[in-house]
């Protein structure tokens, strides 16, 4: 009897570096600059990352620049090209993006989240709500898993992008998936496991294995691969 035939396409996601500019504002989707001053960092995950990888950024210039610092010493020469989603960006906020969290709390009536800004249903004016960032994150997940299946795909987005992408990878509910931290340039791995037909593990739709959630770099010592 044949073995199992299988494919793992790994996913290394990365949060982008520490937003500037927002004086403390709900950000979502506005297009605020990002700190890239900690070179440690950017050092440790390029340490950690494979080569020969697909690398992909929402369109919001945080997650390009902190790609960029990575790439800085990963190659010597020219990066290789990277794809860009806009459906990985964050969250869009709405009405709510510029306002402080003071703001918006007292603007209704003292309702407040204790993980996130609002339940994942509720969406603000102008806005989406998280699962509409959910749906949006889970079909670029699975197009771009089908698109390079057997290959790393280094994903460099947002936290609420990470957390809809955990919750995909665990069948987790839009509002658990809430309870997630994910932290400034943390490392989370993710790896879609597709088997042929027939074989006992995994079925034909694939399955996820969750390697690594919010990972500080300076803690990991991973050899590359």
């Amino acid at each position: 009897m044949n073995p199992p035939q299988t494919t793992t396409t790994r996913w290394w996601w990365i949060r982008h570096a520490p937003v500037v500019g927002h004086g403390g504002a709900i950000y979502g989707q506005n297009d605020h600059d990002c700190d890239c001053s900690d070179v440690e960092t950017f050092r440790r995950l390029a340490g950690i990352l494979p080569r020969e990888a697909i690398w992909v950024t929402s369109h919001l210039k945080r997650t390009q620049r902190t790609a960029d610092s990575i790439l800085e010493h990963l190659f010597d020469e020219a990066p290789p090209e990277r794809l860009i989603e806009p459906a990985l960006a964050e969250q869009h906020f709405g009405d709510w993006q510029g306002l402080s969290v003071e703001e918006l709390n007292s603007g209704r009536d003292g309702a407040w989240h204790r993980f996130w800004l609002a339940p994942a249903q509720e969406a603000p004016p102008g806005g989406e709500s998280f699962i509409d960032l959910t749906s949006r994150v889970v079909e670029t997940v699975e197009r771009l898993s089908h698109a390079h299946a057997g290959r790393d795909i280094v994903a460099v987005t947002h936290g609420g992008t990470i957390r809809a992408a955990v919750s995909l990878a665990l069948g987790l509910e839009p509002e658990r998936a809430l309870s997630i931290a994910i932290d400034n340039c943390a490392l989370t791995c993710l790896d879609h496991i597709h088997g042929t037909a027939g074989s006992h593990a995994p079925d034909d739709h694939g399955v996820w294995r969750v390697r690594l959630v919010n990972a500080a770099p300076r803690t990991l010592d991973w050899s590359r691969g």
